[in-house]
């Protein structure tokens, strides 16, 4: 295994690890009295401005990036905008466990628009989506318990989303550094739901309410999209969404420890089930991005010749 393949494994892991945390920390400014709406907007907006301030002062060079690859960024991060909020409204109807398993299923999504940009996965990829989306279905089994299908819906709404920004970010990473991506998807986000904060809601919690759960949430979005991206620039895509399956058992792990949500036998099931798959990552054959990807919906997203040494050494 090369090392830019482990690089780019390892920046999956970490990001789910991260990610993990998310749902964990949403619910629980959810429960202390912050609305869906001033959570995402907060977290979000924070993140990207901490990264704008952190690349503006320190790392100048990577406020560069060409003009359709500005484009793609602000197309994935309204994209990515729009799940956000899909999905901490669903967090308001789930458990936060639940809710993670659901959003669970955007490797199946993944693979789905990859195949319209005419990248398919390999038969050990499809086998490993089954395994996975085999295993969801087993960890969205609570018993005595109703489904609350408009949470359901929503969620599901939000992990497509979420699926069809990564391809779309992937072919920007053809020829820009991770942290710019990250920053200007971070950007587009950021526009799309403090707007939609100030449209629908406007609710601000007590002055009592700890903000402790929110800047939680702030510090893994900055870091779990930098490693998020660089995942997706070392082993591609699908390989990094199948790894960020990782984030669920994060999230079972301290929903269980910090919310007191517990998994019943067949849930658990499914989590050996989608063990399984992320391991079986060690067998995939590394297939990085290539720069000759002319066809497909995204194929519009090609740089132009950019200036040598515009970003440095960031490989």
């Amino acid at each position: 295994m090369s090392k830019k393949h482990t690089a780019g494994i390892l920046a999956a892991f970490s990001s789910a690890i991260f990610l993990g945390m998310a749902p964990v920390f949403g619910k629980l400014a959810i429960t202390l009295g912050f609305t869906p709406f001033a959570v995402v907007a907060l977290r979000t907006g924070f993140a990207a401005g901490i990264m704008f301030l952190a690349i503006a002062i320190f790392y100048r060079q990577y406020l560069y990036i060409f003009p359709v690859g500005l484009i793609g960024c602000a197309l994935a991060g309204m994209i990515n905008g729009l799940g956000s909020l899909l999905y901490y409204l669903a967090l308001q109807r789930l458990d936060a466990s639940v809710g993670q398993l659901l959003y669970s299923l955007y490797p199946f999504f993944v693979a789905l628009w990859l195949i319209l940009d005419h990248q398919p996965p390999s038969r050990l990829t499809f086998f490993r989506v089954a395994l996975a989306t085999a295993a969801v279905l087993l960890l969205t089994k609570t018993p005595g318990r109703a489904v609350d299908i408009t949470g359901v819906l929503m969620m599901i709404g939000a992990s497509i989303l979420y699926a069809m920004h990564l391809p779309i970010n992937q072919r920007v990473l053809y020829e820009v550094p991770a942290p710019t991506v990250a920053l200007y998807t971070l950007l587009a986000m950021s526009a799309i739901v403090i707007p939609a904060y100030l449209i629908f809601d406007r609710a601000w919690p007590a002055e009592n309410v700890p903000w402790l759960p929110v800047f939680g949430l702030t510090f893994v979005t900055v870091f779990s999209r930098i490693a998020l991206f660089l995942g997706v620039k070392k082993i591609g895509g699908m390989q990094t969404a199948l790894l960020g399956l990782a984030e669920l058992l994060i999230a079972i792990l301290f929903s269980s420890l910090l919310l007191g949500e517990n998994l019943s036998t067949s849930q658990w099931l499914g989590a050996i089930g989608l063990g399984i798959s992320l391991i079986l990552v060690m067998y995939e054959r590394p297939t990085p991005p290539t720069h000759s990807g002319k066809t497909g919906w995204l194929s519009w997203i090609r740089a132009p010749d950019l200036p040598k040494d515009v970003f440095g050494p960031y490989e």
